[in-house]
């Protein structure tokens, strides 16, 4: 190795490590500013607000008052009023035709519930007794929230296996008992819930 080339290695790692200073010098500062500037504008002060830790003795057991609770104190929304129109939201509690259906499937495995698209699917279902492999999958889809037998499409699907790995699906008329009884049912168990609620208040 020459003079020269040693002398360029000199100077290489001189360069190196002042560049590597002046970054750490640079990085420093960013932070150092930083810390001062957020300790201007209070921000600890703010987290510090956001944060309160919660007593249990002084919040409502009662979900409606708790609800009413943390929007008098600007914790909550509400969705009253959007500009000029009236907004109401429903939740599926307090939905008679969403809960009867709820009840009546309560013995079938769910798939799919999904309140905001008004759709209740079950998973296959068989009682077990059936020789030919049987089971039924139910659909209800929610097309209005009131009690009418035209608020709700109850939609059957019949799978018929001979083997494991042979079954033939059908869906079942309008007109089949099972979906007449289960329409039946949701709605007389709605109209009960209704009533049920409707006395509470």
């Amino acid at each position: 190795m020459g003079f020269l080339d040693k002398l360029s290695e000199l100077i290489y790692n001189i360069n190196f490590s002042s560049m590597k200073s002046i970054y750490l010098m640079k990085k420093t500062f960013f932070i150092i500013f930083l810390a001062i500037f957020l300790q201007s504008c209070g921000i600890g002060e703010k987290v510090k607000k956001i944060h309160k830790p919660v007593d249990l003795r002084n919040t409502p057991l009662d979900p409606d008052e708790r609800a009413r609770k943390n929007i008098e104190e600007g914790r909550g929304i509400s969705l009253g009023t959007l500009g000029n129109k009236k907004t109401t939201y429903e939740f599926s509690t307090s939905n008679p035709m969403w809960r009867a259906s709820l009840e009546t499937l309560d013995f079938i495995p769910l798939a799919t519930v999904d309140y905001s698209g008004g759709m209740i699917i079950t998973d296959w279902y068989s009682n077990g007794s059936s020789s030919q492999g049987e089971a039924l999958k139910i659909t209800v889809r929610f097309l209005s929230n009131e009690i009418r037998s035209d608020s709700l499409k109850v939609i059957v699907h019949k799978k018929e296996c001979a083997s494991f790995n042979n079954c033939n699906t059908t869906l079942l008329p309008e007109t089949s008992k099972i979906k007449m009884e289960l329409l039946s049912v949701i709605l007389k168990k709605a109209a009960i819930i209704e009533q049920e609620t409707k006395q509470k208040k």
